[in-house]
């Protein structure tokens, strides 16, 4: 089951501006789902739709399998989101935030207490939001959008301008929140080096339009595809002829041989026959090509 369903979600800026074209997402229930894409991509202008904070132009938008339109109150109340930068008020403390929330989601005052335990604040509840580091400020922010205890969190760059550690402390909060409630957690991000370490899922959109979407470990299988076995040697031209006698299409290049990732067994025996070949071989080595670059081409393609 999905917890988000888009169907050929399409938005315009203006007639000669399309800034999302035929959005067709499925994030599945429980999922931590990683909506990653250089900036100006489309990911806010995505979130913001299925938020209906800019009205819908074309597609269907479906959320705990409703029609959003037709179940926009129902389906929000169960939704907490951070869209953009943080929204506080720094005059107030947090826990002055926090109760102005709570009374417009007619929760628990104790609720109040509990979300700043969870996101690691209860020491700093009684302090100004204004005197708060960035990431204290991510933080408090994050606790406004579990106030209500919803079953959907949608957060738009929430590691945006953080240094490494508070990094860390969000990533582990939203896994956290994910393993303990099963709460289906959306994340946008630009940056797929902090997404992959802790999502389930993922889609990539770059300039409006979807390039992939499925699970990390499909991805993962897309990063092998396309490694490669390098051989270097004191005869490329020699190694290249022995590699193509083998049924491989080798690629040299700075008196390297290269040819498409194959099984130890292949690799093995190859290396014996470039041996009794009388060719000197200096290393045999496994190119791994990281997601980040995986991203990168898809992006470029």
């Amino acid at each position: 089951m999905y917890c988000i369903e888009t169907k050929n979600l399409t938005h315009k800026f203006s007639a000669n501006e399309t800034v999302l074209h035929d959005i067709n997402l499925q994030i599945p229930q429980g999922s931590i789902y990683g909506f990653l894409g250089p900036n100006g991509a489309g990911k806010t202008t995505t979130l913001r739709l299925i938020l209906g904070l800019l009205k819908k132009q074309e597609g269907e938008i479906r959320i705990f399998n409703k029609p959003f339109n037709e179940n926009r109150i129902d389906i929000l109340k169960n939704i907490g989101s951070l869209i953009e930068s943080p929204s506080l008020y720094s005059h107030l403390t947090a826990v002055e935030n926090l109760k102005i929330l709570q009374k417009v989601y007619q929760c628990p005052e104790t609720r109040i207490y509990e979300v700043l335990d969870t996101v690691g604040l209860s020491t700093a509840k009684n302090k100004k939001t204004g005197k708060f580091s960035l990431g204290m400020k991510q933080r408090l922010s994050i606790a406004i959008a579990l106030l209500h205890n919803p079953s959907l969190l949608i957060l738009d760059e929430p590691t945006n301008g953080l240094d490494p550690n508070g990094i860390i402390e969000i990533r582990e909060l939203l896994i956290q929140l994910n393993k303990e409630k099963n709460m289906t957690i959306v994340v946008s991000s630009h940056l797929l080096s902090e997404i992959e370490k802790m999502v389930t899922h993922t889609g990539i959109i770059h300039k409006g339009n979807i390039l992939f979407q499925g699970t990390l470990a499909e991805l993962h299988i897309r990063q092998s595809q396309s490694s490669v076995i390098r051989f270097e040697t004191n005869n490329p031209t020699k190694t290249a002829g022995i590699i193509s006698a083998n049924g491989f299409i080798p690629s040299v290049a700075d008196n390297r041989v290269t040819i498409p990732l194959a099984e130890e067994r292949i690799i093995a025996d190859l290396n014996k026959q470039l041996v009794n070949n009388n060719v000197d071989v200096y290393s045999i080595t496994l190119l791994k090509n990281d997601l980040e670059s995986i991203f990168m081409d898809l992006i470029k393609n």
